[in-house]
């Protein structure tokens, strides 16, 4: 008679295991058709970064005002990672509480043909890669408001090719639902102006202790002169930034009047003097520093 086993009885589950030799197939198969392994990668790469795209919450801007941005929440970041504590300030004020002169100056020294373009000025990005490779540097940034903004709103300060491609196709899509005036409110009350600072009353109560409404024009002027490099520079000084980019800020305004609108640095002012040349400062005319 067969003796029994005295142990307890064998309850164990075996565990799934992918198909012998999964890997090593899919490995021979990469190694057989290695470009469409790459494509098949770079599909898949596209399409995630397609599905991140906030299709639906950028219709809700025509009448939502966002409470965060995608930059604040990285500026929060950047200083956890260095043990540091960043106290945002944001305080929103509708455009018609504005004085024209800020809008008009943030305009010209931002983006000149903001209000012709349709989210993309071209020709500045031809202009900025063609100086870009001259100098071997990222030396010259091409973006719009409206770029900036979904740049902002959505991403990341990032140079990489992936980010670009997701910033252009939140531009159209911003251009799309918004108008141009809804884009320049959101502009200037989400961006940044400062350490934690963001938005334009923020900026003018934290500089100037006034609200933005009640701004004189060379408040206004300089405000718009620090937003290439709000963190570097501020606009309640007499720094050598500062009054350079005030003087270029105030004579592409005369400019304006006088019916200029698309400002290079080799345009001329009404009066005949360099307009909007800030190659020292290494500035483009939509007020880039290099993004």
């Amino acid at each position: 008679m067969n003796e029994l086993s005295s142990g307890p009885p064998n309850t164990e589950v075996p565990t799934p295991s992918l198909p012998a030799g999964w890997l090593a197939r899919c490995w021979n198969a990469v190694r057989r058709h290695p470009f469409r392994a790459l494509c098949a990668a770079v599909a898949l790469l596209v399409v995630y970064e397609l599905l991140t795209i906030p299709w639906f919450d950028i219709p809700s801007l025509r009448t939502k005002n966002p409470p965060e941005t995608a930059l604040m929440r990285q500026r929060q970041h950047e200083a956890e990672a260095t043990n540091k504590r960043l106290n945002v300030v944001h305080r929103w004020i509708p455009l018609k509480k504005l004085p024209r002169t800020l809008l008009d100056a943030v305009v010209v020294a931002e983006d000149g043909t903001f209000y012709s373009h349709g989210g993309v000025d071209w020709f500045e990005i031809r202009q900025s890669i063609e100086k870009n490779i001259r100098q071997r540097k990222f030396a010259r940034g091409g973006s719009t408001i409206t770029q900036q903004l979904a740049k902002n709103l959505y991403l990341s300060t990032s140079k990489d090719p992936v980010r670009k491609l997701k910033e252009l196709v939140i531009t159209v899509l911003l251009e799309h639902y918004l108008d141009k005036e809804r884009i320049l409110e959101l502009y200037v009350n989400e961006i940044e102006w400062g350490r934690g600072i963001f938005g334009v009353e923020s900026a003018a109560q934290t500089y100037f202790s006034e609200s933005a409404s009640s701004l004189s024009p060379d408040q206004c002027y300089r405000l718009a002169a620090v937003i290439p490099s709000p963190l570097r520079h501020r606009p309640d000084t007499d720094s050598r930034y500062v009054l350079r980019r005030k003087e270029i800020v105030e004579r592409r305004l005369v400019a304006r009047s006088h019916g200029v609108t698309d400002f290079t640095d080799e345009d001329t002012s009404a009066t005949g003097q360099d307009a909007v040349s800030g190659q020292e400062q290494g500035i483009d005319s939509t007020g880039n520093e290099g993004e």
